[in-house]
């Protein structure tokens, strides 16, 4: 049988060691290896890097896709913005994970008010369909510019007094802790990557379909209540979430026959 012949594709900054360039340089922006600093020019990285100007080029313009850099007529190309890291190791909220006091993190809400539980709210929560629940939705901005887009639902007897309290200078958890004494312990998550909606793009300053990451996380009290379900969407240029695996080793199946047995 003759085999299938694949050709590759004919766009040039999709090649192999074009993207193997950019994976590497984009490691490097995220590092904080170039600063504030131009990357270094074109023949520099074709020399370190062993290929041509034009993959080099290829590597640039994939970068400038994913909005990491930009190229400044006459000065050279720069990172336009370093990603904003979040750890999956513990459960935090946005300002506590740079943790800083400063105003680096503030919050433009949109919504909070108290509303009828959907069905999928109310099973989430463990709730009946119908029940009171508190929902904010939120703007997240990191350094003056917006990060992410919030919708929180909580049950009612814990989310009604948040509505008084500061909802743009604090994150959710440090105030159900620190003003409501409620002590939180572990949360369900689950992420996806989206593309942005008109509405969703001009809340967050992107043009519309750009990559998103969407996170659905389902907190829990230290009790293991359910209590706080969020949908959160977050600007794919500006924000990565990374983490630490724990493999648990596999144990061998003794019901295997080994090589050097006989049955």
């Amino acid at each position: 049988m003759t085999g299938r012949t694949y050709s590759e594709p004919s766009i040039s900054r999709r090649s192999a060691p074009a993207r193997r360039i950019r994976d590497i340089l984009r490691a490097r922006i995220r590092s904080g290896v170039y600063g504030n600093r131009p990357l270094p020019p074109e023949t520099q990285l074709a020399a370190d890097f062993g290929t041509s100007r034009n993959i080099v080029r290829d590597a640039l313009a994939l970068l400038r896709d994913e909005g990491l850099v930009d190229r400044v007529p006459g000065a050279g190309t720069f990172v336009v913005s370093e990603k904003a890291v979040q750890g999956l190791d513990r459960l935090r909220g946005l300002a506590e994970t740079f943790e800083t006091g400063s105003d680096r993190v503030v919050n433009r809400v949109l919504l909070a008010e108290i509303v009828p539980a959907t069905p999928i709210v109310a099973e989430r929560l463990e709730l009946d369909t119908g029940t009171p629940v508190v929902v904010l939705e939120r703007i997240r901005y990191l350094d003056g510019t917006p990060l992410s887009l919030d919708a929180s639902y909580l049950t009612a007897d814990i989310g009604a007094p948040l509505l008084s309290l500061d909802l743009t200078g604090h994150d959710v958890f440090g105030l159900l802790e620190a003003e409501l004494g409620l002590p939180l312990g572990s949360a369900a998550v689950s992420i996806e990557a989206v593309a942005a909606d008109p509405t969703v793009a001009g809340l967050l300053e992107v043009r519309p379909g750009a990559p998103l990451l969407f996170l659905e996380r389902l907190t829990y009290t230290d009790s293991g209540r359910p209590v706080d379900l969020e949908y959160v969407r977050y600007r794919g240029d500006r924000f990565s979430l990374s983490g630490r695996l724990h493999r648990t080793p596999v144990t061998p199946n003794r019901g295997v026959t080994e090589p050097n047995e006989r049955g």
